[in-house]
């Protein structure tokens, strides 16, 4: 069941990735993108992943240490929760990249990529998009 709902983390939000980096202009995808709620099915794999693990994970982040974090991901629940949290993360931040983008009429063809290397690696993929920023045409959101 552990392996199930960590594929199904990626699979619940890989369309609205494929919304924003292969539909951008698309007025469906606007819409769909606006709602901050696109997140909530992949937090619901994570709440059904974190539950059996959660007074373990409440004890780690009340007093987070190296040590304790190893311990709590050799649980393969722990582990898939985290990776369910993460996918949640960057679908999140990369729902603002898309819709600060379209704000400033950013070219999808520079968006494509950023967008990919934020689903992949936010943390190189956000502060690139930043940088970008100032390159970009349209309005400043």
């Amino acid at each position: 069941m552990t392996s199930l709902l960590f594929d199904l983390s990626f699979y619940l939000a890989a369309p609205f990735w494929l919304l924003m980096i292969a539909a951008p202009r698309w007025g469906w995808t606007r819409k769909i993108i606006a709602s901050p709620l696109i997140v909530l099915p992949v937090l619901v794999v994570w709440l059904l992943l974190a539950a059996p693990v959660f007074p373990d994970l409440v004890s780690l982040v009340l007093r987070p240490t190296l040590d304790g974090l190893v311990e709590f991901v050799r649980d393969d629940r722990a582990l898939a929760a985290l990776w369910a949290q993460i996918i949640a993360w960057d679908l999140f931040l990369g729902r603002w990249v898309y819709l600060d983008s379209r704000e400033r009429d950013a070219h999808p063809l520079l968006m494509a990529p950023l967008l990919v290397l934020t689903v992949l690696l936010s943390p190189i993929g956000l502060p690139l998009y930043l940088a970008s920023r100032r390159w970009l045409g349209g309005r400043s959101a």
